[in-house]
């Protein structure tokens, strides 16, 4: 049995932070896994979360942002997208300013970054959402035309934004990645990962083993020094020479 006690605790965690990931629920309470599921199921049934793969947030914060179905819905991939979000994490500083963009993998960095005290710039709806209550966290958002499948700002007003803007570090997400650079599926998305380049003194793309060889749409980048990769698996070694040569940085992150 589950003491109604822990139960409470993670309860009030949760409420605080809007989201937790079993892996931190574990080590902030000292407990195994499975109890932090089952008392994550116990929370569930009281209709005080909403379990995700991986973690659990709290209802009224998941109800500000539905309709955005990547959020509670994509379950490929969980440990190794947790794994590269906590890497990426644990680089960002107090007072650092940070642009975020939209994609699973972003949105997992962003609920790991809820207690940090930084500014965030945004075109990513849930995540502007999730930041909402948060009262240490300052959030500009850029405004643009939404792209409902995932909930980010685009277009002319988008980029005419985030040109005016400067940021420590920009986060990224992409739909490939090859000895080209990095991939993604949709211009409009590319356009303002463009913008979020120029605008941050050096740019971390999050990108899970199973981008490595995929073209998509458009090529957002070539390889660039300012660049960390963070993944989950060693890439081929053609890549890792491309990235190399580049002077990109290459980070592998366990699971």
């Amino acid at each position: 049995m589950i003491s109604k006690q822990r139960i409470d605790l993670i309860e009030q965690y949760i409420r605080e932070h809007q989201y937790a990931d079993l892996h931190t629920l574990a080590k902030e309470f000292d407990i195994s896994l499975s109890t932090v599921r089952r008392a994550l199921n116990e929370l569930e049934s009281k209709e005080v979360v909403r379990r995700h793969h991986g973690g659990a947030s709290l209802i009224d914060n998941e109800l500000n942002a539905i309709g955005y179905d990547f959020i509670t819905q994509d379950d490929r991939y969980v440990d190794e997208k947790h794994a590269i979000a906590k890497y990426i994490a644990d680089l960002v500083e107090p007072s650092m300013t940070v642009i975020l963009d939209g994609g699973t993998t972003t949105y997992t960095v962003a609920r790991l970054l809820v207690s940090k005290r930084i500014i965030v710039i945004t075109n990513s709806l849930p995540i502007a959402v999730l930041f909402n209550e948060i009262s240490s966290m300052e959030t500009i958002v850029t405004g643009g035309t939404v792209y409902h499948r995932l909930g980010v700002l685009l277009g002319p007003t988008c980029e005419n934004s985030l040109s005016q803007m400067h940021a420590d570090i920009a986060i990224l997400g992409g739909a490939g990645i090859t000895e080209e650079g990095i991939w993604n599926s949709n211009s409009l998305i590319v356009s303002a990962q463009k913008r979020i380049l120029k605008a941050a003194d050096k740019s971390i793309f999050a990108i899970d083993n199973s981008k490595f060889g995929k073209r998509a749409l458009e090529l957002t980048t070539p390889f660039k020094s300012d660049f960390i990769v963070v993944t989950n698996e060693k890439p081929e070694p053609r890549l890792s020479r491309a990235m190399r040569a580049a002077g990109t940085e290459l980070k592998i992150t366990p699971i």
